[in-house]
């Protein structure tokens, strides 16, 4: 009996819309790595870094859930498995990190930040790949980001922190 999509461990994958090239072939390798793990993988369902990671997960037979910030399912990509249509706009964001046992930021502008930043606050573990640093006063917080240097390291890294979030619940 296949593991039911609830019970697997769930990574979000953000980062631009309107992303280039490097982040969105990183963002491939990512869902793919994610996809072959048994992972879902989440992510906010519209272009750019989103549709990458879903193109990866799709092609190596997982699924993709969206959290879409309009109304309209159909305004997921065509790599969306499952669309849900927040109504929310940018506030989608807290919905994709608060879904997620990890999440992966590849590049990504000031939606991304916003992402990242409630993840740590609401203890999700941040994988960067590309990503923003933080500091405050010149010190990264803890817990803080957790940088790879490749998308399989990504990948890898975030299944591992989900995994140790997951049993400490």
């Amino acid at each position: 009996m296949p593991v039911r999509a609830v019970e697997r461990l769930h990574v979000a994958v953000i980062g631009g819309g309107s992303a280039g090239q490097e982040d969105c072939d990183r963002a491939l390798r990512v869902g793919r790595a994610l996809a072959r793990a048994g992972a879902v993988v989440i992510t906010g369902g519209l272009g750019g870094v989103m549709e990458a990671a879903g193109r990866g997960a799709r092609h190596a037979g997982g699924i993709n859930l969206a959290i879409l910030p309009g109304n309209e399912r159909q305004a997921a990509n065509v790599f969306v498995d499952v669309a849900v249509a927040s109504g929310l706009g940018e506030g989608r964001n807290l919905l994709v990190v608060r879904n997620a046992d990890s999440v992966v930021a590849v590049g990504g502008e000031f939606g991304t930040l916003s992402e990242i930043a409630l993840a740590l606050q609401a203890g999700v573990p941040v994988i960067g790949l590309g990503t923003w640093e933080l500091a405050k006063a010149g010190e990264p917080p803890r817990p803080g980001v957790i940088e790879a240097s490749s998308p399989e390291e990504a990948a890898e890294l975030a299944l591992q922190e989900a995994t140790r979030r997951r049993r400490r619940r």
